[in-house]
């Protein structure tokens, strides 16, 4: 199967899936969340893939949704939520789900800005590896009047602790590879030029290793207490719909495409 917005390969027992929109700093629209579900489904139903290593081409991970184009919002019958509400569970969750689940532990290799919803699915990595040039950035508040999605309001007070999440959620403060290595959030920061080389050697490790012992730790620790990932990602949904309405949300997009800071009001 070929895709219009990744790369994908199967080597040595490691499926390498690289996100393909370098023009667009690697920004998630609906075609690359299709294709992102129709890899894992591909690697799930494929015995022999044993690893997976994700990265983005270009200079950057990810950039977040692509607010450029009008895919979020092609439906004139519903509102601006109500349509985000819908990709949201219709397109996005279903993505991450797919991934955050696949059987196959996961190499995140993060080179650049991963921001966003880009951060989010940096964080779907059961090994995350970073750049040392990297940022993440939790820009959904401070840049659009949203709220983090895709899964990042039950990863980060997880990994990081609740305070830390909440910094980051409301404050949208850039966060270093080394930072996040010392707050817990990624396995590891490492020079740029090895990044990639030192993420396939570890993607090939796994590879090599006890692959229903990887697949059992990966669902042990992705059975935590409180909510599920799907049960957070659908809370989510809703309170992304409810600020999507907003006229905060209108302003940050404008904003956004018009390259000028945002002006909130509140409303």
């Amino acid at each position: 199967m070929t895709f219009d917005n990744l790369r994908f390969e199967r080597r040595n027992g490691v499926a390498y899936v690289t996100l393909n929109r370098p023009d667009k700093l690697n920004a998630l629209n609906l075609p690359l969340i299709e294709d992102l579900s129709a890899a894992a489904a591909i690697i799930d139903a494929d015995p022999d893939v044993r690893a997976v290593l994700l990265t983005g081409a270009g200079r950057a991970f990810s950039s977040g949704a692509d607010l450029t184009q009008d895919d979020f919002f092609r439906d004139a019958t519903l509102s601006l939520g109500q349509n985000i509400r819908r990709d949201l569970n219709d397109h996005f969750n279903p993505m991450v789900r797919a991934w955050y689940e696949l059987r196959a532990p996961v190499v995140v290799a993060v080179n650049g800005i991963a921001a966003g919803a880009g951060m989010s699915l940096a964080l779907i990595g059961d090994v995350v590896l970073a750049a040392h040039s990297t940022t993440f950035l939790q820009l959904f508040a401070p840049r659009l009047g949203l709220m983090p999605d895709l899964g990042s309001t039950y990863y980060l007070p997880r990994s990081i602790g609740t305070a830390r999440a909440k910094g980051l959620a409301l404050l949208g403060e850039p966060l270093s590879a080394a930072e996040a290595v010392r707050w817990g959030l990624i396995w590891a920061c490492l020079e740029d030029e090895t990044l990639m080389e030192q993420a396939d050697v570890m993607a090939r490790r796994l590879a090599e290793g006890p692959t229903q012992a990887f697949r059992r730790i990966k669902a042990m620790f992705n059975e935590q207490p409180s909510r599920t990932l799907p049960e957070q990602m659908a809370l989510e949904a809703i309170a992304q719909a409810e600020l999507g309405d907003t006229q905060d949300f209108a302003e940050g997009v404008l904003a956004f495409r018009t390259k000028r800071a945002p002006k909130f009001t509140g409303r």
